[in-house]
């Protein structure tokens, strides 16, 4: 790849390698996998719908916080024109520059900035630009945000505060703009995460979110921001935090997941019944603290068997903490152990990112394993 690129710097290239440079590039900027729309409208009073990718809903969740709510206000690195992938353009030229502004780099002031600001009651929307950068506010949330409530015995509370940050692979993000953070903030009671699967989802919890008595931690899969495209209701609408979707039926083995990796599990799932007559349960967590234990046990009664993916490093990953509630409440309709398919115990690599996702294939190898136990 890089001595197709020098040379094109050299001299024009012929044309078999010029096509097998666009078949490098364009595997680089490819996903690993096909997104797929929800085909059950969620919201099916919502009334008009329009196209939209995940950024224009996320924007649009924004424009109604704003819009319905005068308290509210938007800030963050370079949020006043729009941010990196664009998720704020235009909210500035619309509500001012006082409930739409910029903040210095520093994660962990925005943070602190935004536990200010609900503290006073009013509503606050923070973005940290990519997820890899919000552990320098780790402490702000975790010691701060998730116990004002507690420690002041009800007297004081930032609940209205929503952070917003970017979350999972990206295709060429490496170590330091492709982790998946979730599991860390699972940990500390207080606090709410969600990650989205598609724009429809995006829309309404984040809604949910800034609306939510509790702080809440949001989580935008990046790759989908402009790959991902639904009919969305425009008007104002939430989906219940705290419930997963069944986003595929069926009877031999239940899939877990949230995010981007819903969609990875849903390919998975068609090729096991193409290949092998394997009927997957799949299901979208969505809120992955607080979780629907509920659906998860429901369905692996059902089934028998439980496949967990996620991005995320295996090793103390969320996939953990549901096999382990899985095995205590569901052990005796276990037909199999619990395998997770996660991304691997190290540092997120970049030129070896389709070595370390887990893919569909991965995800089949687990269907099979489990079938054949």
């Amino acid at each position: 790849m890089a001595s197709l690129a020098l040379q094109c710097l050299k001299q024009p290239l012929g044309r078999s390698n010029r096509r097998l440079l666009n078949l490098e590039l364009t595997k680089r900027t490819a996903a690993h996998f096909t997104f797929q729309p929800t085909t059950v409208n969620p919201v099916p009073d919502a009334g008009e719908t329009t196209k939209m990718n995940l950024m224009q809903a996320v924007n649009s969740a924004m424009d109604i916080a704003l819009k319905t709510d005068d308290s509210a206000v938007i800030f963050g690195e370079d949020v006043a024109f729009g941010g990196v992938f664009r998720c704020t353009l235009g909210l500035q030229d619309k509500y001012g520059k006082d409930r739409v502004f910029n903040t210095p780099l520093c994660e962990q002031g925005i943070a602190g900035f935004g536990i200010g600001v609900a503290v006073t009651g009013a509503t606050a929307i923070a973005e940290i630009q990519f997820g890899d950068y919000i552990f320098p506010a780790y402490d702000q949330l975790v010691n701060e945000a998730a116990k004002y409530r507690y420690r002041s015995g009800g007297l004081f509370n930032c609940g209205s505060l929503t952070v917003r940050s970017t979350w999972g692979a990206v295709g060429h993000g490496a170590l330091y703009h492709s982790q998946s953070p979730e599991g860390n903030f699972t940990h500390t009671p207080g606090l709410k995460v969600v990650v989205p699967r598609g724009p429809i989802q995006a829309k309404g919890l984040l809604l949910a979110c800034i609306r939510d008595p509790d702080p809440c931690i949001f989580f935008e899969p990046k790759v989908l921001y402009r790959l991902a495209a639904e009919e969305v209701p425009v008007g104002d609408y939430t989906l219940p935090l705290g419930k997963a979707d069944i986003v595929r039926e069926g009877k031999d083995v239940t899939i877990v997941s949230w995010g981007t990796q819903v969609h990875v599990a849903l390919e998975a799932a068609q090729h096991a019944q193409e290949k092998l007559g394997v009927s997957c349960e799949v299901i979208d967590l969505a809120s992955i603290q607080p979780w629907d234990e509920e659906t998860i046990l429901k369905s692996v009664k059902k089934t028998g068997r439980l496949i967990v993916t996620h991005e995320a490093p295996r090793n103390s990953g969320f996939g953990a903490e549901i096999a382990a509630t899985v095995q205590r409440e569901a052990f005796l309709h276990l037909e199999a152990p619990v395998e997770r398919v996660c991304g691997w115990d190290t540092p997120f690599p970049h030129v070896y990112e389709p070595f370390y996702l887990p893919t569909k294939w991965r995800v089949f190898d687990a269907i099979k394993k489990t079938t054949n136990y």
